[in-house]
């Protein structure tokens, strides 16, 4: 398991710095012309912190792998982010639209390449955090 906790916090930690290129591949600055100022600056905070927080549980799992799995609050704490991770992956499959993928080959890919994580970080931290409980 320590392995793959690793493995989750490298990926994540990538993740986060991927935040940076979202403006501009999404382009927002197009998009949220219209937006009023307090809704704009609410997406970009909003935005820093989902990034900083997924960065901060990259590293947690990367650096604190073993104290994961070996104490019981590390325990608790996978049971969290697995729980986390778990509502994510429902989000990835029931709250967007398809219409935002079929069809589209870098989309659809992305899809299934999310998906995917999101079921590996929910059954790695689930298996985790229900090793004791």
């Amino acid at each position: 398991m320590e392995v793959h906790l690793k493995i989750i916090g490298i990926l994540f930690m990538i993740l986060a710095l991927g935040h940076v290129f979202m403006p501009k591949y999404f382009n927002w600055k197009t998009d949220f012309s219209n937006l009023s100022l307090f809704n704009r600056q609410m997406i970009k905070v909003h935005t820093f912190f989902i990034a900083l927080t997924v960065f901060g549980i990259g590293l947690l799992s990367f650096v604190e792998a073993t104290s994961i799995i070996q104490t019981a609050l590390g325990q608790k704490i996978a049971l969290a982010f697995g729980v986390f991770w778990l509502f994510r992956l429902v989000a990835q499959l029931f709250v967007y639209s398809t219409k935002l993928w079929i069809g589209k080959r870098f989309e659809t890919t992305m899809h299934i390449l999310f998906t995917a994580l999101w079921i590996y970080t929910s059954f790695i931290y689930l298996t985790i955090g229900l090793t004791n409980f």
